[in-house]
């Protein structure tokens, strides 16, 4: 009885046979092939590091490297390599804007237009660093005859130097080079200053401030950007003796205006 409940070898075989077929049809199929990859992507999952573990606070990068010929190939994108016209006489810079800008009349005439005149302070400056003791030390030293200002605002540091001038018996011009449109949200510090049609206004109180210091004959506006302007009094071969950079104040922008206003300061000044 025991050996005929045995299974014989050729039960064995045939069993060995089927278990066989089951794994190729098995492995040639697709459920075999969706289970492979959900186990794949399984372990990949489990073996990965966590998200937060592996973040880590990047390097930052090095913007600016202050050494010689470097520095000089980083910055050379800034530079202005336009030649100058021969310099303008002293004497003719304060004819030659009027005639340039204004054609040939002064922005002071009949001013201030109707459609501002009740809008405008008596007299509002407002600066920083505006009468600082450098003003008065380097006009001192340079004794300039004609000024550029490149950023102006209200004309508080402009006006400050034409009283600087007079006082030192000095015959000089001050150009003052700015847009006059403030920057996105100055009306909130500044809240003075009015608004007509989207213009700020900022041109017709620096000029009020002027005609109220009796400086219209020594502190003249050129109301465009300075980039543009800068350019164009390289053109014309308008120098200066003196020249603030005080317009945009981040590095990108003052260093563009620094170049271009290295190229229009007269050797000695």
């Amino acid at each position: 009885m025991n050996e005929d409940r045995l299974p014989s070898p050729r039960h064995h075989h045939t069993n060995n046979k089927k278990k066989t077929r089951f794994v190729f049809r098995f492995l040639k199929s697709p459920t075999f092939y969706v289970t492979l990859l959900l186990l794949s992507y399984a372990l990949g999952y489990l073996s990965a590091p966590s998200s937060c573990s592996s973040l880590r606070p990047l390097p930052y990068p090095e913007i600016l490297k202050v050494d010689g010929d470097d520095l000089k190939n980083q910055l050379d994108h800034f530079r202005v390599k336009t030649h100058s016209a021969k310099p303008l006489p002293p004497q003719l810079v304060h004819e030659t804007i009027l005639d340039r800008v204004y054609n040939a009349t002064s922005p002071y005439d009949n001013f201030p237009p109707a459609h501002v005149r009740g809008l405008l302070r008596d007299k509002r400056l407002k600066g920083w660093g505006s009468y600082g003791e450098v003003f008065e030390h380097l006009i001192q030293k340079v004794k300039p005859k004609v000024i550029i200002e490149v950023g102006t605002f209200l004309g508080a540091s402009a006006l400050h130097m034409a009283e600087l001038t007079r006082k030192l018996g000095l015959d000089s011009l001050i150009l003052c080079i700015d847009d006059f449109r403030g920057w996105i949200g100055f009306r909130d510090l500044v809240g003075f200053v009015n608004m007509v049609n989207g213009d700020v206004l900022l041109l017709y109180q620096f000029m009020q401030n002027v005609v109220q210091n009796n400086a219209t004959a020594s502190v003249l506006p050129i109301p465009f950007s300075s980039g543009s302007t800068l350019e164009i009094l390289c053109e014309w071969g308008v120098f200066g003796d003196l020249i603030e950079i005080d317009a945009g104040h981040d590095f990108n922008s003052a260093w563009a205006d620094i170049n271009r206003a290295y190229r229009i300061l007269d050797p000695v000044g």
